[in-house]
């Protein structure tokens, strides 16, 4: 069980936040207090459900880089309706409504079109982005409720947030989802090989749909949630939210080659990204230094999971010739004797 566990793409992600945590503690002892990791865990709500939402698109071997988009038109829906007096229920469907249209939309080219994932779900971001300014007609969303505001401050204990809470949870079902139910593993199985899921009568299209349909409801979940943890929302909301929690799937261990990765190791992933700009400011750097960071950790890290595969695929290909030359001598040698 614990060589499992070391060996676990998860692990990675683990000890990453572990020393991110202790090194910046090493240079400013504040950093380690109560308060503020819990503060760094609470504010990663928004990319933890986000995050998870895209690990199922990333585990099928696609990509869907219109979550940041689709979270911002939710969040400016949903605060719209809430802002005008309209009931918070009406409001977070319609927001679930408009995520699952745009995550079928992106769904459809890729399955039924045959658009590639990149350039169907960049254009979607670039329509939906246009679709958000005008709809506010360039204008900020505010005076948002206190009411619904205030739902984001409520804690467990005085520590975590009942929304980081519920993200918690929402990974932990979805994680048992993919690991423990047969469609579930469906996901893994069409990301890992597609050709192979197909022969074995796995329904690839309906589970690539699915995957992007979820991604849509959760990046939608996470536009509802960004609406009360800020409380206005701006035409650009979740604007390169995309890259972040990409970024935080394939630092959780997710592969973007698809079918090795879980969301336990996207949420955790999700948590150092919410994490580094609290970490730039206790070490003494000014947090526009976010983006460069984020964007030179996904770049190590894909070129580390690339190399890493390389090798993985280059040490088998070696074994199988290996195998096959033994096999080869064992039966020269045995023709020999029978001669």
């Amino acid at each position: 069980m614990l060589k499992k566990l070391l060996h676990s793409r998860e692990i990675t992600a683990f000890a990453f936040i572990v020393l991110m945590f202790w090194g910046v503690g090493m240079i400013n002892p504040a950093f380690l207090s109560a308060t503020n990791i819990w503060l760094c865990f609470n504010s990663s709500v928004v990319f933890t459900v986000v995050a998870i939402g895209i690990a199922l698109v990333i585990i099928t071997g696609e990509i869907d880089v219109s979550v940041g988009a689709t979270l911002g038109m939710t969040a400016t829906i949903s605060g719209t309706m809430i802002r005008d007096g309209q009931p918070w229920h009406m409001a977070i469907i319609a927001a679930l409504v408009v995520g699952l249209l745009i995550g079928s939309v992106n769904g459809f080219g890729v399955t039924v079109l045959k658009i590639p994932s990149i350039i169907m779900t960049l254009g979607v971001n670039g329509i939906v982005r246009g679709l958000i300014y005008v709809y506010t007609n360039g204008k900020w969303v505010e005076n948002i409720s206190f009411d619904f505001k205030s739902l984001s401050q409520g804690r467990l204990f005085d520590a975590i947030t009942y929304f980081y809470l519920g993200a918690l949870v929402l990974m932990l079902l979805v994680h048992l989802f993919l690991t423990r139910t047969k469609r579930g593993k469906y996901f893994a199985a069409v990301g890992d090989n597609i050709g192979g899921a197909t022969l074995l009568g796995i329904p690839v299209d309906i589970t690539k749909f699915k995957a992007f349909a979820l991604c849509g409801i959760l990046a939608a979940v996470g536009g509802v949630l960004y609406v009360s943890r800020v409380g206005f929302v701006t035409p650009i909301a979740g604007n390169g939210y995309e890259m972040k929690v990409i970024a935080a799937c394939v630092l959780g261990g997710i592969s973007l080659s698809g079918g090795v990765g879980s969301v336990i190791g996207a949420s955790v992933g999700a948590a150092i990204m919410a994490s580094i700009s609290r970490v730039l400011v206790f070490v003494g750097l000014s947090s526009d230094y976010d983006n460069t960071i984020t964007g030179i950790l996904l770049i190590i890290i894909v070129v580390s999971d690339s190399l890493i595969r390389r090798r993985a695929v280059e040490k088998a290909r070696r074994e199988r010739l290996a195998a096959k030359t033994l096999h080869a001598i064992t039966d020269g040698k045995g023709a020999t004797h029978s001669a």
